[in-house]
């Protein structure tokens, strides 16, 4: 028999409490890895949006036209995360000056109010489900310790209604039951690496998208400025 052989065998013998616990630790660390390679695609499609757009931004074109061609991709899968961040705040600060009544300050502070919006809804998409990874890995080692107490908890009951106790006797059940612990560890690791690394890239598309709010509105400001003074003389 072989070793596989053996370890299924171990898994179908199992108690059913044991049994269930290994299923729940099997769905996490599937559902675990799914998350994994979504968010892997997610984070690297903003990032790559963000250098793209920053790079056309700072090449100096004229902000009208580079917020056309933006609103021309609306939302759909091409749209940047960056990308909205800007259009959300031209497209208040043009509205606001048709508004002839509105004074420049307030202007900026709408628009920079309107980005601040933008930003938050991209961090909340980049720094989806990374909880649910963060909780596999802080549960899942206890799920499967659970497993591991009940099945040794059996073994033990099992051997005090036996007349000659020896290791053959309670080797398999212990076996069964460390397997929950394997299970648990399978699952936790690569969603605690996941979590940490996937978090940390959150944490820098949000300082990007900060630090691109702040110098937009400082570019508002000059531009707005400077059309009140060309207005005054």
């Amino acid at each position: 028999m072989t070793a596989d052989v053996s370890v299924t065998r171990l898994i179908l013998d199992a108690s059913l409490l044991v049994q269930a616990v290994m299923l729940i630790l099997l769905l996490a660390s599937v559902a675990s890895w799914a998350l994994i390679f979504y968010k892997r695609h997610t984070l690297k499609r903003a990032e790559q949006g963000a250098i793209r757009f920053e790079e056309e931004f700072w090449a100096g074109g004229n902000l009208a036209e580079i917020y056309r061609r933006v609103g021309q991709e609306g939302d759909g899968e091409s749209s940047a995360g960056l990308e909205r961040i800007f259009r959300a705040g031209f497209q208040e600060f043009s509205r606001m000056r048709k508004q002839s009544s509105a004074p420049p300050a307030a202007v900026v502070e709408a628009a920079h109010r309107a980005m601040r919006v933008s930003v938050s809804r991209e961090i909340d998409g980049a720094e989806s489900y990374l909880q649910f990874l963060a909780t596999v890995g802080s549960v899942s080692p206890y799920i499967g310790l659970f497993g591991t107490v009940w099945g040794i908890m059996n073994s033990f009951r099992a051997l005090a209604g036996q007349q000659q106790a020896t290791l053959a006797t309670v080797a398999p059940g212990i076996a069964e039951a460390l397997i929950a612990t394997a299970l648990g560890l399978f699952a936790a690791i690569p969603a605690v690496i996941a979590y940490n690394h996937y978090a940390n890239r959150a944490e820098r598309l949000a300082n990007r998208y900060e630090t691109f709010v702040e110098e937009f509105t400082s570019i508002l400001e000059r531009h707005t400025h400077a059309a009140t003074s060309a207005a005054a003389r």
